[in-house]
């Protein structure tokens, strides 16, 4: 079995940065999930992400830029809104959607005219970006990057994730940086800046680790919800998400009638709940204590998944969490990933 390491050294660095170059793949690893990365300006790089995902091509990828790089180059406007975001929250689990600049390929926002950018905090990350703006002509070099999984599947969080997750491309047309456990486990929070031009936003497409409360607080303004006319953006179809083995939403009490109905049916079930003292030891009914702090959840959430969906359960049953603000970014990938049995 090959050595595989923490992080990359800088040879492995400089290797993937030639990779991206010459219009092939990297997956590499940011603080939310491990993304499937190929250079952005390169409609051939962008169309072999999509082939490998199984990604509808209006399905919009998000563009991940080097500290240094700049905004302007890769939007046509950026409005102040945006710039006082960028200013507090990047690097880190935020994407901001504004208006494509025209030398970008539309194949990067599924043929919008809008694009997402963020970048990330995680230091491989980071490295890379930064590698691949150096050896990219014009120095602007981003790394288009969707998340490392096959499409609508869970996201990977570990490396070793989307190796089982692309087997027939690793490691001859995909390179896999190592970079530990993504920390904050979910996909990054999507804010809509596209439409201030036209009195419309700042809107929340997708909500994340940077919550709503606090980009209003740097704006001073009311986030809206998404509407009608909103741009399409990663991870905002109904079902995604989802593992393979299907998975049921309830209430704790429902959770607990569903769990005594499948133990007695013979079912093997996961049953993932908050609170694990005093519940019954049916048989083929194994309990799952959950975090109960949103943070801590959401971290774990798609490795505990991943592992489940190889635990050979005919079922996942997980307890729904609170309602409050804080679990929006967690209810939301939940949501998402019951859906797609319903």
């Amino acid at each position: 079995m090959a050595d595989f390491h923490d992080t990359p050294s800088g040879h492995e660095l400089r290797r993937a940065a030639e990779q991206l170059l010459a219009g092939g793949l990297v997956a590499f690893p940011t603080e939310t999930v491990y993304g499937l990365g190929g250079d952005a300006e390169n409609p051939e790089a962008i169309a072999r992400i999509y082939a490998a995902k199984g990604r509808p091509a209006n399905h919009p990828v998000i563009v991940h830029l080097a500290p240094q790089s700049s905004v302007d180059y890769w939007a046509r406007s950026v409005p102040p809104q945006a710039r006082a975001l960028i200013e507090a929250f990047w690097p880190g689990p935020l994407t901001l959607i504004l208006p494509r600049a025209s030398r970008i390929p539309d194949a990067v926002s599924g043929g919008q005219d809008s694009i997402g950018l963020r970048c990330p905090s995680h230091s491989v990350a980071q490295a890379l970006l930064q590698e691949f703006s150096r050896r990219k002509p014009g120095g602007q070099g981003g790394v288009a990057a969707p998340s490392a999984n096959k499409f609508g599947q869970v996201s990977p969080t570990r490396a070793e994730h989307v190796r089982a997750e692309f087997p027939e491309l690793f490691p001859e047309r995909l390179m896999v940086l190592e970079g530990g456990q993504s920390e904050v486990g979910i996909e990054s929070t999507i804010l809509d800046l596209s439409r201030i031009e036209q009195g419309i936003g700042p809107v929340l497409l997708r909500p994340g680790h940077v919550s709503a409360a606090q980009l209003a607080e740097v704006l001073g303004a009311e986030i809206a919800s998404p509407d009608a006319a909103a741009p399409r953006v990663s991870g905002s179809l109904k079902a995604h998400y989802a593992p393979r083995t299907p998975l049921l939403l309830l209430p704790r009490q429902r959770l607990l009638d569903e769990a005594e109905r499948g133990a007695g049916q013979g079912e093997r079930i996961a049953a993932v709940v908050f609170d694990t003292q005093d519940l019954p030891a049916w048989p083929g009914v194994d309990w799952l204590a959950a975090s109960s702090s949103p943070d801590v959840y959401a971290s774990a959430l798609y490795a505990l998944l991943r592992d489940l969906d190889g635990g050979g359960y005919a079922r996942i049953l997980v307890e729904q969490p609170p309602a409050d603000a804080a679990w929006l970014a967690v209810n939301d990938r939940i949501g998402r990933a019951a859906a797609a049995f319903l």
